[in-house]
């Protein structure tokens, strides 16, 4: 099956369990329509660089998933009718990388960066 990377932001006036709770309720929806959820995790509420529907911050979630593309298509459908969440991007990608996205990363972990001049 495809690999995806799906990522999506929350409404702020959300707490984090509730957050929380949508990647459980969108990982659900994949399962019923034969996909599964490889890895989650929950960025927190982090402000963006500019408003969407009025709200300086949001809630980001990020999923990793191994589902056939019509279990996509209507997980993204139902994302975008739900209230609660104000984006959504989702990429195929050919593999997973191992261990945590680079946004869970310590700064110490990401790996050599050129120095500052």
């Amino acid at each position: 099956m495809p690999l995806y990377e799906h990522v999506f932001i929350a409404r702020q006036d959300l707490s984090g369990p509730q957050a929380e709770g949508l990647i459980e309720h969108f990982g659900s929806i994949l399962a019923d329509n034969g996909g599964k959820v490889v890895h989650s995790e929950y960025w927190g509420l982090k402000t963006m660089a500019y408003k969407i529907n009025k709200n300086r911050k949001g809630h980001y979630a990020y999923m990793r998933t191994d589902a056939p593309a019509p279990a996509v298509q209507e997980m993204e459908r139902l994302m975008r009718l739900h209230d609660d969440v104000m984006r959504t991007l989702t990429v195929k990608v050919d593999e997973h990388e191992e261990g945590p996205s680079v946004q869970m990363q310590k700064r110490e972990e990401r790996g050599d960066r050129r120095e500052r001049r």
